[in-house]
């Protein structure tokens, strides 16, 4: 059903088929523009449609057709764990630091050949565990010093 033209030759675009619909959202619609932006030297203009607008269409890519799946986790060397916890131990009991060290480098190795994870922890066992190894050597070889030069200026 057509109603004739108003007076005053105004013609409603909504009402021609063959007219495109504007590109502007509905107002009640959310724009989602920043009210603090610069303003936009092409705010008036409106692009061109090939045809109607969805009002309610997601811009950016369509969804996939079936849910993807997440990358397989690789399994941490137990290995490398092992060698993390000893060398940490090494800090109330020094006897572990060398073990977690060398359980360490083993761990190094079994990575490399089956490509587990757990080389962060390999390489933080190996780190720690030579370190307080070495502060095990000097605390140990501080009295025997100690007790050598001592001795040295007592029989001068």
């Amino acid at each position: 059903m057509t109603y004739p033209p108003p007076s005053g030759g105004w013609h409603d675009p909504s009402a021609d088929p063959t007219l495109p619909v504007s590109g502007q959202p509905i107002p009640a619609q959310p724009t989602g523009k920043d009210p603090y932006a610069p303003a936009d030297p092409y705010a008036g203009a409106v692009p061109a449609q090939a045809g109607p607008v969805d009002p309610y269409a997601m811009a950016g890519y369509p969804g996939a057709a079936y849910p993807g799946y997440g990358q397989p986790v690789a399994k941490t060397n137990s290995m490398a764990i092992a060698a993390l916890v000893l060398s940490l131990v090494g800090f109330a009991s020094c006897i572990t630091a060398p073990v977690g060290a060398i359980l360490g480098h083993v761990a190094m190795k079994q990575i490399r050949q089956t490509g587990e994870g757990g080389e962060g922890m390999a390489k933080a066992a190996i780190i720690v565990g030579w370190i307080l190894t070495g502060l095990l050597l000097l605390l140990l070889a501080f009295p025997v010093i100690m007790l050598a030069v001592m001795d040295a200026s007592s029989n001068s």
